[in-house]
């Protein structure tokens, strides 16, 4: 098993300790590697004036319904793709290329999420074109997503209504990393029991610097804040 992410070895070809004693050891290089490949990742998008947002959260928080209803909204306005990580099928996939989108899929079989070497060979297949906008929809997961940079712009942590009010608090690290807070599903409200003000204090406690916003892919309810915020991260054309 890695000793980073608990994914089998062969699946991202990480060596093995021996012993207990070189597990940070080890954990260390695994981290650099995919660092440096994150940044030469960073520096692709950046020649290109390319947006990439890495967007994470646990299964079934609205992470594909959201691309649906984003690449609707900004259909002739924002050129957007996706790099879809799923551990299998390719569902998710086919659901964002409806909606219009390009989209590359990527399957991880047991891993946990996805590295920056599998985001670099997806780029490459995508080949965005400059002033467009690629949305890396990470495996759904809290936990192992958040120490693997890909070479993002920025990253967006999603939470539903339905998952509860302490999940900034349960998996800090997580939401620690992102630049955005998005509470999804906001149309269950009044169903489920969820605080957004304790919510968004939660998040304040954990990483102050990051934007909450409220939103319902369904009705349309906030959409706005979000669409805006993802065009306005879009690098201006090189001159």
């Amino acid at each position: 098993m890695c000793a980073t992410c608990g994914c089998t070895v062969d699946e991202h070809d990480h060596e093995h300790p021996h012993d207990d004693g070189r597990t940070v050891t080890l954990q260390q290089k695994i981290l650099a590697k995919n660092d440096d490949l994150a940044q030469r990742n960073r520096e692709w998008l950046r020649e290109r004036g390319v947006l990439a947002i890495n967007l994470m959260s646990s299964p079934g928080s609205g992470k594909t319904t959201l691309l649906e209803r984003t690449s609707e909204d900004l259909a002739g306005k924002l050129a957007l793709s996706v790099i879809e990580g799923d551990q299998e099928t390719d569902l998710d996939a086919d659901r964002i290329r409806s909606a219009g989108c390009e989209v590359v899929q990527i399957n991880t079989g047991a891993g946990c999420h996805l590295d920056a070497a599998m985001v670099a060979r997806a780029l490459r297949t995508l080949d965005p074109p400059a002033g467009s906008a690629v949305v890396i929809e990470n495996v759904g997961n809290l936990v192992c997503p958040a120490l693997f940079d890909l070479g993002e712009t920025a990253r967006v942590v999603l939470a539903s209504v339905t998952e509860g009010t302490d999940k900034p608090l349960k998996y800090p690290q997580m939401f620690r990393s992102a630049d955005l807070v998005v509470i999804t599903k906001t149309d269950l409200g009044p169903y489920v029991n969820f605080d957004p003000a304790r919510f968004g204090e939660y998040v304040g406690q954990v990483s102050p610097r990051a934007i909450t916003i409220s939103l319902s892919a369904v009705t349309g309810s906030g959409m706005a804040s979000w669409s805006g915020w993802l065009a306005g991260m879009v690098p201006a054309p090189a001159h």
